[in-house]
């Protein structure tokens, strides 16, 4: 018997390594930092010549993995950290936005240069909003010269098309909102944005992604009115930007009223139902202009008229407007016109007129509202006696 142990048979071979197309690529932005830090290093301040580097970098330079990484040093000099920092152990530039001129002139500057990079490199625009969304939400770790300077990039940016509104969507975060700094970001933005363009051109970009109705949402929850954003924003110089506020809300509740009303007629309630959505409506359209409650009204008075079918109705409507009218000042000399308005679309009778003339009207604002509408009962009343004087005849 053969005591010798056997050895096992064994493989042999060459070893083939593996290819390195095969291997995962681990993620490692620092040498591509080096690469665009000493890149803008050596451009300087002379934005042409940054432009140019980065069209011609973008052949060697992997973009599309490391874009967050590059838009981060253009903005800031260099990677951010969560919350706007940046590692002081990391290569950094002292060329990007945050150390450039707070200058609208500086700020088209380096809107051209993201335009260039963006253009030449299509895939880039998505990773760009992303950014623009990402640093809209660490706006507390900036400065306030650095927040301006973004404010009015991003409003430029807006203005060219070359992001989507919907980033604006990161300014109601609430670590943002509580503090003012939205509503101060917003002012900047805003003011390069209409700056660009123009106020027609700002509401159709807001309602292209939902953003004309939200706006209130720049302010913590107890500020959210229109009166406080209106007074805000005037104030800032942008009574454009609070005139569009203000149209939004009346459409906002014109909707709300033309569904509810809408809802009630295919139910077939009565006047007493809807006076309790419709009186409250009548109430809050206080924050528009005479014209644009004017405008309303004569658009919706088919549905007015079919809820004031009876006398009663229409004096409660009437008494309603005077009693808006005297709570608001600017609406004090429109009463007239409000009425006339009804009259002429059939919402109020002469008959209702007349009574609230004579007898039905209320304490708040009496004389001057009789005395607006002494010309019109006149008219009404003579032309009342003219028509029964025209029945007997015909008898």
């Amino acid at each position: 018997m053969n005591n010798q142990k056997q050895q096992k048979p064994t493989l042999t071979g060459q070893r083939f390594k593996t290819r390195k197309r095969d291997e995962k690529e681990r993620f490692d932005p620092t040498q591509f930092q080096e690469s665009i830090v000493q890149g803008l290093n050596q451009t300087g301040s002379d934005l042409e010549a940054v432009a140019k580097f980065l069209d011609a970098s973008g052949a060697k330079l992997d973009y599309r993995r490391y874009a967050e990484t590059l838009f981060d040093i253009l903005v800031a000099g260099g990677m951010l950290a969560p919350g706007g920092s940046i590692s002081d152990d990391l290569t950094r530039t002292e060329f990007c936005l945050f150390t450039a001129q707070e200058d609208l002139e500086t700020m088209q500057a380096y809107a051209q240069v993201f335009n260039k990079l963006i253009r030449r490199y299509k895939y880039l625009e998505k990773g760009f909003e992303e950014e623009i969304k990402k640093l809209l939400l660490f706006l507390k770790g900036f400065t306030e010269s650095e927040r301006n300077k973004l404010a009015m990039l991003t409003g430029i940016l807006l203005a060219n098309g070359n992001i989507s509104a919907a980033v604006i969507g990161s300014l109601f975060n609430e670590n943002v909102v509580k503090e003012g700094v939205s509503a101060a970001f917003a002012v900047k933005l805003f003011k390069s944005w209409i700056y660009e363009r123009d106020i027609n051109a700002v509401a159709v970009a807001l309602r292209k992604v939902s953003m004309d109705n939200r706006l209130m949402e720049l302010f913590p929850a107890n500020k959210r009115s229109c009166e406080h954003f209106s007074k805000y924003f005037t104030d800032a110089g942008l009574k454009e930007l609070s005139d569009f506020a203000r149209n939004q809300e009346a459409i906002g509740s014109r909707k709300e009223l033309q569904k509810e009303l809408q809802e009630m007629m295919a139910r077939g309630d009565n006047f007493k139902d809807v006076r309790l959505i419709l009186i409250p409506w009548v109430q809050n359209i206080g924050t528009v202009q005479v014209q644009t409650v004017c405008f309303h009204l004569r658009q919706y008075s088919p549905l007015l008229k079919a809820f004031t079918s009876q006398g009663a109705s229409e004096i409660i409507l009437l008494v309603k407007i005077q009693e808006y009218c005297y709570d608001n000042i600017h609406f004090m000399k429109a009463f007239q016109k409000i009425v006339v308005l009804l009259y002429k679309a059939d919402v109020l009778s002469e008959e209702a007129i007349l009574k609230w003339y004579a007898e039905a009207h209320v304490a708040k604002g009496k004389s001057v509202f009789l005395e607006q509408m002494k010309k019109f009962v006149e008219w009404l009343k003579n032309a009342e006696e003219e028509s029964e004087s025209e029945d007997e005849e015909e008898n």
